[in-house]
C-alpha cells in the first residue's frame, strides 16, 4: 500500500519522500509544480535509488484526486499541499483561504470515499498565536491572537480534522506543528527553491549571498528579544522529514486526533541565525534593518517532549549545519541553472 504525498516535490515533501523512501515506504506524489520543479522527482529518485509514481495535479480537483486513487492502493496521506507565506497572505488573504482550506476538503472527501484512514497534517506553530508564552506546548489554547490569514487557515483545518476525525472514530490524524524549517538535503539535490522574492528568511540570505539579491532585510530590531530581532525555533528540514517518518509509524498503530511539534527546543534571532550562515560559510550577506513586518511575533519555539516521548523523535542536526546545508544547496542549483 502506498503514502500520497500532496504538495510532493514541495521543499518539505520532497524531503519526506526521501525519508520514506528509504525505509521502504511506498509513495506517490501529486502536486501542481505551482512552486516547485518537475526535476525534483528524479533527484528524489537519484538519491534513494528507487521509484516514485508523481501525478502533476492541482488537490482541488476532486476528479483528478479520484482517479489517482483508482490507480493506486493509497493507505494515507501526508498533507503538504498549500500556501506557506505569511508576508504574502497579509496582502492575499482571499487566495489563502480559497486554497488552503478548498484543496483539504477535497482530499477529506476523497479520502472518505475510498475509505482511506490516516492523515498526517503540515500545520504551523502560528496557531499558537500573539497570546500564549513561549516554549509553546501542544496543550495550549490556540487561535488566540493568530496575526495572519496563513496562521488562521492552519488553525481552521486543524479543527476541520478534528472535527472529521471525531465523525469517525476509525480515522487517524496527526497534527504536525512546524516551527521554522531550513537546511537542504546534504547531497545539495534538493532544497528550498522559492517562485519569485523568496517569503522565508533563509532562501533570502542564500539569494543575497549568491548575488541574486542586493541585501537582506531583516524586518525590524526592536522587538523585545535579545537583540531585537525576532526570535524562531529553526529546524533542519532533513530532521523535518524524519518526524513525518515517525508521525506515520504512529498513525498506523493508533486512532484519533494528536498532536506534536516539531522543533529543536531552542530559538535563534534573526541576527544569529546570519552571523552562524556568515561564520560557517565564510561569506558576507549585506543586510539592512527594515520596519517590522505584518503578522510577525518577537519570540516562538517549541517544547518537544511529547514528540520524543511519544514518537521516539528528536531533531539532531545543529544550526550550523542548517546554514551549511542551504549555503551548499544554493551553490549547487546556481552551477545547474548557469549548466542549463
Amino acid at each position: 500500500m502506498a503514502v500520497l504525498l500532496t504538495g510532493g516535490t514541495g521543499f518539505i515533501g520532497s524531503h519526506t519522500a526521501v525519508e520514506m523512501l528509504k525505509l521502504g515506504n511506498e509513495v506517490i506524489l501529486v502536486d501542481d509544480l505551482s512552486n516547485s520543479e518537475i526535476s525534483v522527482v528524479d533527484r528524489i529518485k537519484k538519491i534513494t535509488g528507487k521509484k516514485v509514481k508523481f501525478y502533476e495535479t492541482d488537490v482541488s480537483d476532486k476528479k483528478a484526486l479520484e482517479k489517482i486513487f483508482d490507480e493506486n492502493n493509497i493507505e494515507g496521506v501526508i498533507h503538504f499541499a498549500g500556501f506557506k507565506s505569511v508576508g504574502e497572505s497579509v496582502k492575499k488573504p482571499l487566495m489563502y483561504y480559497k486554497n488552503n482550506l478548498d484543496s483539504t476538503l477535497s482530499i477529506l472527501e476523497v479520502m472518505k470515499e475510498y475509505k482511506c484512514k490516516k492523515m498526517i497534517f503540515s500545520s504551523s506553530a502560528t496557531v499558537y498565536g500573539s497570546k500564549n508564552t513561549v516554549p509553546f506546548t501542544e496543550e495550549m489554547e490556540t487561535g488566540r491572537g493568530i496575526s495572519n490569514p496563513y496562521g488562521w487557515t492552519k488553525y481552521m483545518i486543524e479543527q476541520i480534522l478534528s472535527d472529521f476525525a471525531f465523525a469517525d472514530k476509525s480515522m487517524s490524524i496527526v497534527l504536525l506543528r512546524y516551527f521554522n524549517p531550513i537546511g537542504a538535503h546534504e547531497s545539495g539535490l534538493i532544497g528550498e527553491k522559492p517562485d519569485g522574492i523568496p517569503g522565508n528568511l533563509m532562501p533570502f540570505i542564500t539569494q543575497t549571498a549568491a548575488g541574486i539579491r542586493d541585501r537582506l532585510t531583516i524586518f525590524g530590531d526592536d522587538y523585545p528579544t535579545r537583540d531585537g530581532s525576532c526570535e524562531r525555533d529553526f529546524i533542519h528540514v532533513v530532521d523535518l522529514a524524519k518526524g513525518h517518518v515517525a508521525a506515520w509509524e504512529y498513525a498506523l498503530e493508533h486512532t484519533g486526533t494528536e498532536v506534536f511539534n516539531l522543533g529543536t527546543g531552542n530559538g535563534y534571532t534573526v541576527f544569529e541565525l546570519l552571523n552562524t550562515f556568515q561564520k560557517v560559510n565564510g561569506i558576507e550577506v549585506p543586510s539592512v534593518i527594515g520596519p517590522r513586518r505584518e503578522g510577525d511575533i518577537a519570540r516562538v519555539y517549541a517544547d518537544v517532549k511529547k514528540a520524543e516521548s511519544v514518537l521516539g523523535w528528536k531533531a539532531e542536526k545543529t544550526i550550523e549545519d542548517m546554514c551549511r546545508d542551504s549555503w551548499r544547496w544554493e551553490q549547487k542549483e546556481r552551477q545547474r541553472t548557469i549548466g542549463n
